[in-house]
Order: C-alpha cells, then structure tokens, then sequence
C-alpha cells in the first residue's frame, strides 16, 4: 500500500502494481501510462442542464470519480475536467415550456446536480467547464477546421466533413454507411454527406446565440465538449471517459474534429466506457415509465445505498436497478455498519486506516470493484471474528481504509441505522423512551406489554435488538 502521497512513492506503488484499464479505442485491456506523470488529465462528459439526470447518468461520476480516487494516489497531480452543457435544443424547449430564461433552467439544475453528486459521494471535479463561458474558443476551432479544409460553412451552418478523416468510425467500429443506416442523421440541403454533424447553426430571435463570422448562432453538441477540453487540459488528454451511448455519434465526433484541429495529433490515449442501466432487465426510457430520478431516489434511500450499487457491478457491464437489488445493497451496508458498531469502542487512529494492498490491486486491475467489495466482506467477517483488542483494533483499522477508498462505511454507525427517522412520523427520543418502557415492561415480567411495544416498533421500521449491552434499535425501513 502507499506510504505517502510523494511523488517518489506513486512511481514505487505504479512499478509494483500498474493501473491496467479497457481502452475502448483499442478494445483491450492496457497499462495506463500518462503523457505526463507530473500533470495527467482526464475528461469525463457531464451532464445536460435542463432537468434532474436519473439514476443512469449518475454512473459515470461515481465510477469515474472514483477512478480520479485512484489516479491520485499514483499521480499526484492529476487534472479531472468534468462539464456541464448549459446550451442545448433540450434546455431551450425546457424553459419554454417553464417560461422562465433560460439561464434559470441551467443555473437550477446544475446546482442540483451537484448537490445530488455530493450526496451520492462522487469525487468532484477538479474543473467544471461551462460550453457558455467556452463560446470563443468554439468559434476559433470552427475557423480552424474550415482553414484546414474539414469543415465548411452553408446556410448560416458550420458542419464537419466526415469524409475528410479516414479514421471516422474507428471508435465504434462502425463504416459511414452502417452509422448513417444506424443514426438518426439529419438530412438537409445543406450537407455534402448525410454523415456530416453541424458544428455551429443558426439561431432564431427567440433562442440563444452569439455573434460568429457565420452569423448569429449557437455550438453543436460535439464541439463543445473539444474544446473545453483543449482549453484545460491540452491538444492531446490521457483519458476521456463517460457512458458507451455517447461512444456514437458523440465521442466519435469529439476524436474527428479534435484530431482535425490540433493537426493530427490523438485526442485521448485512453477511452472508458460504462454500461448502462437497465430496470427489471428492461432498458429505461420515458415511454416504458420506469426512469428512475436520482433527486428522488436521493430522499427515499441514503446516498451510500445508492453508490455502492451503483459500483457493485463492473464498470463496464450493464447494471440492473431494481428495488429488490437496493433492498440487497442496504442490507449488504447495515451488516458492514452492525460490525463497526459492535466495535465502536475500539480506537482506530486516521492514519492507521489505510487501504489494503488487496483494495488496491482489484481497483488497479481495470477498477474491479466486484472484488473490491468482496474484499471488504472477508474484512468485516474477520472483524466480526476477531477476539482480542488488538486483533480487533488492526480488523477494524482495515476495513474503515478499504471502506474510505471507495466511499461507503462513511458514517457514525448509530446515525446510520436511525437517518430514515427524517421522513418518519416518529421521533428518535419517542423511540428511545418506548424501547425503555420495553425494558421496564420485561423487567416487571409484564411480556404481554414488551411484545406488544416491540411489534408496534416493527410496524414503523425499527427493529430492536437485545444484546448483551443492553437494547439497541434501527431503522430498516428505505422508503416507499
């Protein structure tokens, strides 16, 4: 495990145990090797602001994020760009239909997407570009790649000429002609090829827009993300990650016009992709009615459930949301939490909670968190085993440190087990004074009384245990 966190100790933990990931470029699995051990860079695609994301989109920065966990403690100095699309078709619907400015609907809901994120405990970025505050830089790479003969203008439109870059499709392996077949291309007049994806169009009065040597207009999806990445991070990145349904047309786009504008040079070294969700073995989508809003799912269950099964799959495997696998998450969480209970007069001091060398190589080897999590489930059976203060100080001290790397066991453990009391009718002092009259009702050998409390407990969610300390209570109800 590290030692520190010096530079001289990242290069000693990298040459013992390499960080291998699946590049999607490649389609195999590879050593990570940076540009730039003193300055790595990585982007992942954010969100668009014009509603609250669902359960789906709050895999990447959760994944990703936990990633950056681990770069970090090989690089230093690692550079995470994550942004935020505040300029899009969807947003300009969106605050038509509120009848509010548009900047209302953005300024929203990308604040709530980062409160949701801190709930759920992702890593935040280290940069949140906005495509507003990038409108320059856009215009410049479209005057670059007209220059350089990939693009050109027509109608007010900038569009990119896809049969200038013979490496076109390279990402998703696809030729043109199975992506035009494949995608919902728009076919326009003002196309030389049905595959060519706009860079800048047009804008009406009543939409946003800013003054181009086109015209007045606004920036394509794709550019956006090209240059904001170029303006933080660099002409060429070490990786570029986000969910395979923007593998096409999306990062495909991104990889034709930045290698365009930058003369050649690769985009991103390494591309990562997760799966997607899916709900009861069935993709989510509106008109099937099963999208699950992460906003709302963050006031039924605690951000921690959420995370860890959003992690419990490979990153690159599809994952099933059901309420039963939340059910099976929040117990998983309750018997890891029960174990540091139990231990909650053992001392461990913060610099004792260090990951385990096993933590470290599941995540170095393409960020296995399926046996990551399967570590922490030897360490707290073995915490639970442990017999002597010793042996349970040093059981303890590794699970919190695998626990502290990816992001859960992060709670006192008697706030865990009574944190859904928030959306109960029923207080914990009220609780606390009907678990003691259960007491007093069994010490009087009155049992009729104690059941009768102990069922009534039940029936709101609280469960109580009788150990050999006395009685303790907890909440297993998770919502609705």
């Amino acid at each position: 495990m590290l030692q520190c966190g010096c530079y001289h100790c990242a290069l000693t933990k990298e040459a013992a145990m390499p960080l291998r990931l699946y590049n999607s470029l490649t389609r195999r699995v590879e050593e990570f090797v940076p540009l730039d051990p003193q300055r790595v860079t990585m982007y992942v695609c954010g969100p668009t602001v014009y509603n609250y994301v669902h359960i789906g989109n709050a895999r990447p920065p959760v994944v990703f994020g936990l990633l950056a966990r681990l770069l970090r403690r090989l690089y230093p100095k690692l550079v995470y760009a994550r942004n935020i699309t505040d300029v899009d078709d969807k947003i300009n619907a969106a605050a038509r239909e509120a009848g509010v400015p548009i900047e209302t609907i953005t300024s929203g809901y990308a604040r709530a997407f980062s409160d949701d994120m801190a709930r759920l405990g992702a890593d935040p970025a280290d940069l949140t570009p906005h495509a507003t505050a990038h409108i320059a830089p856009i215009i410049a790479m479209c005057e670059r790649l007209i220059a350089n003969g990939h693009a050109y203008a027509a109608q007010g439109h900038v569009l990119f000429d896809v049969t200038s870059f013979p490496a076109y499709g390279a990402l998703s392996g696809r030729s043109v002609e199975d992506m035009i077949a494949g995608a919902r291309v728009e076919v326009a007049p003002y196309k030389k090829n049905p595959a060519d994806f706009v860079l800048w169009k047009p804008s009406t009065p009543d939409l946003p827009g800013w003054d181009s040597p086109w015209g007045r207009g606004r920036p394509g999806w794709h550019i956006e993300c090209s240059a904001m990445a170029a303006a933080h991070l660099g002409e060429s990145i070490d990786i570029h990650a986000g969910g395979n349904d923007l593998m096409f047309p999306h990062h495909e786009n991104e990889i034709a016009q930045s290698t365009c504008a930058h003369g050649g040079k690769i985009f991103a070294r390494y591309w990562l992709h997760n799966g997607m969700l899916t709900f009861d073995g069935r993709k989510m989508s509106k008109s099937l009615g099963n999208v699950r809003v992460l906003h709302d799912l963050l006031d039924r269950y605690p951000g921690e459930v959420l995370r860890f099964l959003l992690l419990k799959a490979h990153y690159r495997q599809p994952l099933d949301w059901s309420d039963a696998a939340l059910a099976q998450a929040r117990a998983t969480l309750d018997g890891w939490y029960t174990v540091l209970r139990d231990l909650a007069d053992i001392e461990v001091a913060p610099g004792e909670r260090e990951s385990p060398a096993a933590i470290d190589a599941a995540l170095c080897d393409d960020l296995n968190t399926p046996e990551a999590f399967a570590v922490v489930a030897g360490l707290a059976a073995a915490a639970r085993a442990a017999r002597t203060r010793e042996e349970q100080r040093r059981a303890k001290a590794e699970l919190l440190g695998a626990a502290d790397m990816l992001g859960i066991l992060q709670h006192d453990p008697e706030a865990w087990f009574k944190q859904d009391l928030a959306s109960d009718t029923i207080d914990a002092a009220e609780i606390q004074r009907r678990v003691e009259a259960r007491v007093a009702a069994k010490q009087a050998r009155d049992f009729a009384t104690a059941d009768r409390i102990r069922d009534e407990l039940l029936a709101v969610g609280v469960v109580i245990e009788d150990t050999a300390q006395g009685p303790r209570w907890k909440v297993v109800k998770t919502g609705g």
